[in-house]
């Protein structure tokens, strides 16, 4: 696993070796930033369920502001403390060791203009991540989800999917405020 591109392009990351980090595939992430194009300049991130923390490292590579990382798993937190050293991009980093949803519940900083969400496949529900996330996102922001092709989108939530990728078992769905 690597950074594609950008200011760490090349730079090797490491993941931790557990059955509950899923790293994101180089082409999976590539279609990702495809898609979010120039979006990602200047742009604050949140990179939810971070994992290796290998998307938000990505987008800083590219040229965001800024990146949070929230992930309860010890061992991924290391691995994203490693990472953002290894490329030396922890200037613009900020690392929570915490749940998702208890992290949106109390979090007070200014709202993310791009938002990615990896939560584990056997979560089958998006409803309550997506409904804490809305008062965070900045007006015109982006939500992305990278989730088991079968996991349906939420409705009713204030956020329209604007596109769809598939890869094998692997969805992104792009979502944005109605």
């Amino acid at each position: 696993m690597r950074v594609i591109a950008g200011s760490a392009r090349g730079q090797l990351l490491v993941a931790p070796k557990d059955r509950l980090t899923r790293p994101i595939s180089d082409r999976v992430k590539e279609a990702l930033f495809g898609s979010i194009g120039a979006r990602i300049l200047d742009a604050r991130v949140l990179d939810l369920y971070a994992g290796s923390g290998a998307v938000g490292i990505e987008a800083l590579s590219r040229g965001a502001a800024s990146a949070t990382f929230v992930e309860r798993g010890r061992a991924a937190v290391a691995a994203i403390r490693e990472n953002l050293k290894r490329t030396k991009l922890g200037d613009r980093a900020d690392v929570h060791a915490a749940d998702v949803l208890a992290f949106l519940s109390t979090a007070t900083d200014p709202a993310w203009e791009v938002v990615i969400l990896d939560p584990p496949y056997a979560e089958r529900t998006l409803d309550l991540p997506l409904e804490r996330l809305i008062p965070h996102l900045a007006p015109g922001g982006l939500v992305v989800v990278k989730h088991f092709w079968r996991t349906p989108m939420p409705s009713g939530l204030r956020l329209s999917p604007t596109r769809n990728r598939r890869f094998g078992e692997t969805a992104l769905t792009f979502l944005e405020e109605e």
